[in-house]
């Protein structure tokens, strides 16, 4: 008997005018057959707009099907008598876990749920300090949910799903704002549960190395499955997956270019232990008795200009003087050069979204100071409206800054109000829009019908669009299908080659950082831990792992590779570094 089971399911969104007439019909589903069976862990995967989140819904009842099935547990989701019963059976675990946290505590939001279907008290002591625990957040049991930082609140979102036991949990992109560490510990959990509880999960994720662990894939294309198969089946078509806005593990990824250069390995490696032992067979250059391995030689450090921000000594507390007070920021010293494009990383609530707010003002540093091209930003006649224009933020939540009402007019809104005339609004306005090659089509759309790579496109244009000299972005491709993800770092590495800016790039991906920035600063518990290029401060992997964080796969395999005694570079942070290096070494 399946959990889940739909037959020829089709879901359309219908836009209508003012007067009721229908304007547009947009088919997100059409004529999806799928079938689930209870106990199996399944991953969806699809590029953004592919159909995922609505069908997710249906499975939830949130939707109900304009044609066609959906059973739930045997129970026909579009039958009103089983709403709340299917969404007992199904729990569901959103991207923005804003949308589903409620109560003023932690513990009393993840008892919620239990509470609401009828568990006993004693019972659901148990199971929240069990969710909590398993999460990795019964420290913050007694703190407000609005103190969280993003990553925090969704552990907070997961467990209260998780203490309701549900037959069924739908994860939709539920690690997107996760550091490594706290993707690890959520998989780890949502496995334990499927194991032990033997309860269903359905995972729909942008990362494919949270897939390979799945028993099923099905993979999704304008609202048809157009592929499914164990993950070793979907993987092994690496040039289709990326036709279609996917990709593959890195490693898989490694592996494939290394068969592409000649080398006999088997199709489809999913794992770092299999690609080692594949490596292990081949005649790689061994190393010589007492010899180190060498990393390749550094690049040269780019030259940059002067300093364009300067932290002195800022430190920064939340709720100061009270029971939830928060050192966020803690004595920090910091220079920012002109044209530098930096990677800031860190472990979920390690200060990196305090810090960036530091650098325009947003936020005000209980202690030290802030310098902008050498003047204090704290100084009484410092314009800090200008500076603003002049240090550009593209926050987490895109959606969040935009609100006009249409795409045009919310980039314009910026050199508006830099109180340029109207013919250079429109020019910059323009510009902006083309720099981010968002289709001219939307140009009159709402941005709040445009998709969610889409509105980060908006979002980063509406701030390009007042010049300003940095750009910060903070987490600018979470939620986003690889090539999205791609498109949008590859157009911030273009514009910052043609304008020269400085770019200050917030991001959970080690593999984006090592790929696009020149200097990554670590920060831990609201201070620089590393500060150097991508293959200094992947050098200290382990350290970095004590912290919460991880190096790209491709790091570990070359790390393997020298653990077994081969002849490798030790820095190679890139799947194409690996690749050369790999192929060097062969005798």
């Amino acid at each position: 008997m399946s959990i889940i089971r739909s037959k020829d399911l089709v879901h359309e969104y219908i836009r209508r005018d003012e007067e009721g007439n229908v304007e547009s019909i947009q088919t997100a589903l059409d004529h999806v057959n799928l079938n689930v069976e209870p106990g199996q862990f399944i991953s969806i995967l699809g590029h953004n707009g592919s159909g995922k989140s609505t069908f997710a819904k249906h499975i939830n009842a949130l939707l109900t099907p304009s044609e066609g099935t959906i059973w739930v547990d045997e129970m026909n989701t579009s039958d009103d008598e089983y709403t709340f019963a299917v969404r007992q059976t199904a729990g569901m675990v959103f991207q923005n876990p804003d949308n589903q946290i409620i109560a003023s505590v932690v513990d009393e939001d993840v008892a919620f749920g239990p509470e609401n279907i009828g568990v006993p008290t004693e019972e659901i002591l148990v199971r929240v300090d069990k969710s909590l625990k398993m999460v990795g957040m019964q420290k913050y049991r007694n703190h407000s949910p609005n103190k969280l930082s993003g990553g925090q609140k969704q552990r907070v979102a997961i467990a209260g799903v998780m203490a309701m036991e549900p037959k069924c949990i739908i994860l939709d992109e539920p690690t997107a704002m996760l550091d490594p560490d706290g993707r690890a510990d959520v998989l780890r959990a949502v496995h334990t549960l499927n194991r032990e509880k033997g309860i269903t999960v359905i995972l729909i994720t942008h990362y494919m190395e949270e897939v390979v662990d799945s028993d099923y894939v099905f993979v999704m294309e304008k609202g048809k499955v157009f592929m499914e198969g164990t993950p070793r089946e979907i993987f092994k078509d690496v040039e289709l997956l990326k036709e279609h806005s996917l990709d593959v593990p890195q490693v898989t990824l490694l592996a494939h270019e290394l068969r592409k250069a000649g080398l006999q390995i088997p199709e489809c490696i999913l794992t770092r232990k299999e690609l080692i032992e594949a490596l292990t067979k081949l005649n790689l250059r061994k190393l010589a008795a007492g010899q180190t391995p060498v990393a390749s030689q550094p690049e040269d450090k780019k030259s940059f200009g002067d300093n364009v921000l300067i932290l002195d000594h800022a430190s920064y507390k939340y709720s100061p003087g009270t029971a939830y007070e928060v050192t966020a920021l803690d004595d920090v010293s910091l220079s920012i050069k002109e044209g530098e494009f930096i990677g800031i990383i860190g472990h979920t609530g390690s200060g990196k979204s305090t810090l960036v707010q530091h650098l325009n003002g947003l936020i005000k540093a209980t202690e030290g100071h802030i310098y902008y091209r050498g003047q204090d930003i704290y100084d009484k006649d410092f314009d800090i409206k200008d500076l603003r224009t002049q240090v550009g933020m593209v926050f987490q939540y895109p959606e969040h800054q935009l609100f006009e009402t249409t795409v045009f007019k919310d980039v314009q809104f910026g050199p508006k109000n830099q109180g340029l005339d109207e013919k250079e609004q429109i020019k910059r306005a323009y510009e902006a829009l083309s720099l981010v090659k968002l289709p001219e089509e939307l140009y009159l759309a709402s941005p709040f019908e445009l998709s969610g790579g889409q509105k980060r496109r908006a979002a980063i244009a509406g701030v390009i669009a007042m010049k300003p000299a940095v750009l910060i972005l903070d987490e600018p491709t979470a939620g986003l299908d690889p090539k999205g993800r791609d498109d949008i770092l590859g157009l911030i590495k273009d514009m910052h080659e043609k304008r020269g800016d400085t770019v200050i790039l917030v991001s959970h991906s080690m593999e984006d950082v090592a790929n696009y920035v020149d200097r990554i600063i670590v920060m831990d518990s609201g201070r620089p831990a590393f500060d150097g290029t991508p293959k200094e401060v992947f050098a200290h992997y382990k350290e970095l792992e004590k912290m919460g964080l991880a190096a790209p796969q491709v790091t570990y395999v070359m790390n393997d590779l020298i653990e077994a005694g081969f002849d490798v570079d030790s820095s190679a942070t890139t799947v194409a570094e690996a690749t050369e290096s790999i192929l060097k070494a062969l005798n």
